[in-house]
C-alpha cells in the first residue's frame, strides 16, 4: 500500500514484536512498546528480542519504547499484543490517550479471567464510544512470521473499512490478510484452540498414535462449532483461518506452547515442571476454565474441554480421561438438524 501509518504495538513477547517486526517491513513507521525498560534497552542495543525470539534480527527501522503514554499518543494504529489475563489492564491504561488514532486492534487471544467476557466486550467498555475495533488472528507462529515465512491471518472487525485498514498494513509479500466481520467467532477460534491443544499434545505425548490426533481435532472443532453457535457467532468463521486453520497449526506444531504443555503432561511431567521448561505464558491454563465458564452457561456438554480443565486443575490424570474418554457412549456424529439449528 502507498500510505504509511504510525503504529504502535503495544507487547514485546514473541507474538508481539513478530508483528511488529512484519509492519516495520511493509514500512509503517513502527514502535514496539515493552514494559520492561531493560528489555527494550537491551533491543535497542541489539535489535534482536534476545528473550524471546533469539537470533532473528529485527528490522533496522524498528523502533523501541517503555514509554507507554507517549508511545500510543503519536500512533494512528494501535495493535495490543500482551497475553490475555494483562488485556483489560492495558486498555484501561490507554483509554484516556488514544483518542486520536483511527482504531485499536489486539492479537491477544483468550478471555476476560473470571468472567468469561470476550476481548472485544472489554475493550468496548473502556475505550471512548464508537472507537473503531478489530482482532487479527489466525494459524501464525511467531518465530515463522518474524522469520519472514510464508503466514496467512484474518483480521474481523464490526467497522469494515477499520478492518480492511489494519489487513492492509499487514499484509507483505509472504504475509497474507484477510479480512472478516465476526469478531466473537474470530476471538473464539483463537481462545479455544488452545484447550484443545493440550488436548491432542497429552495424546501425543501418551503416545496414542496419528489416529488418535486427527480425532481429537475433529472433535475438538465439532466442541468449538457447538459453542459458536450458542453464542451467535458464525460457522463459517471457524471453518477458515480463525478456526480450523488455527486449531490444525495449534495442534500439531511444536511451537505451540500449549501443544508443549500437553506433550510433557502426556510424558508424565508435573504441571509445574511444563510451565517451568516452556518459561512462557500458557494461555490455556486459564482460558479453558472461561471456555468451561461458557459452556455451562448455554448448556453444552463439551467432553475433551471438560477434561482438559480437569488435567490441568489436577483433579484427573490424563490417563484417567483417556479411559472417560474411551467410555463416552456410541451417539450419531451429527445429530438430525444440528447445522440448522
Amino acid at each position: 500500500m502507498s500510505e504509511t501509518f504510525n503504529i504502535a504495538v503495544l507487547g514485546a513477547g514473541s507474538w508481539g514484536t513478530a508483528l511488529a517486526a512484519q509492519l516495520a517491513r511493509n514500512g509503517h513507521v513502527t514502535t514496539l512498546w515493552g514494559r520492561d525498560a531493560g528489555q527494550v534497552h537491551e533491543m535497542q542495543a541489539t535489535q534482536i528480542n534476545t528473550r524471546y525470539l533469539p537470533e532473528i534480527f529485527l528490522p533496522a527501522e524498528l523502533s523501541f519504547s517503555s514509554a507507554l503514554v507517549d508511545t500510543v499518543n503519536s500512533a494512528d494504529i494501535v495493535l495490543v499484543v500482551v497475553p490475555s489475563h494483562a488485556f483489560p489492564a492495558l486498555i484501561a491504561d490507554i483509554a484516556p490517550h488514544c483518542g486520536g488514532a483511527r482504531g485499536i486492534a489486539w492479537a491477544t487471544k483468550g478471555f476476560e479471567l473470571g468472567s468469561g467476557r470476550f476481548l472485544h466486550e472489554v475493550a468496548a467498555e473502556a475505550l471512548p464510544p464508537k472507537t473503531p475495533l478489530a482482532v487479527v488472528t489466525g494459524p501464525s507462529f511467531a518465530k515463522e512470521v518474524a522469520q519472514g515465512l510464508p503466514t496467512a491471518v484474518t483480521v474481523h472487525s464490526e467497522e469494515g473499512g477499520f478492518a480492511r485498514l489494519v489487513a492492509e498494513t499487514l499484509h507483505g509479500s509472504s504475509f497474507r490478510a484477510y479480512t472478516g466481520s465476526d469478531v466473537l467467532g474470530a476471538e473464539l477460534g483463537g481462545a479455544m484452540k488452545n484447550v484443545l491443544a493440550v488436548a491432542t499434545g497429552i495424546a501425543d505425548g501418551m503416545q496414542l498414535g496419528l489416529n488418535a490426533r486427527a480425532g481429537l481435532i475433529t472433535r475438538g472443532l465439532n466442541e468449538m462449532l457447538r459453542l459458536n453457535a450458542a453464542l451467535g457467532g458464525r460457522t463459517e468463521t471457524l471453518m477458515g483461518l480463525a478456526g480450523l486453520g488455527d486449531l490444525v497449526l495449534t495442534c500439531t506444531g511444536d511451537l505451540s506452547r500449549n501443544r508443549r504443555l500437553g506433550l510433557a503432561l502426556g510424558r508424565g511431567e508435573s504441571l509445574h515442571q511444563a510451565v517451568q521448561a516452556i518459561g512462557q505464558a500458557v494461555e490455556s491454563i486459564q482460558t479453558v476454565d472461561e471456555v468451561m465458564r461458557l459452556a455451562v452457561r448455554n448448556g453444552l456438554d463439551l467432553p475433551i474441554s471438560a477434561l482438559v480443565q480437569r488435567v490441568l486443575h489436577q483433579d484427573i490424570t490424563p490417563q484417567e480421561g483417556l479411559r472417560m474418554v474411551l467410555a463416552r457412549e456410541q451417539k450419531p456424529e451429527y445429530p438430525p438438524g444440528w447445522f440448522a439449528s
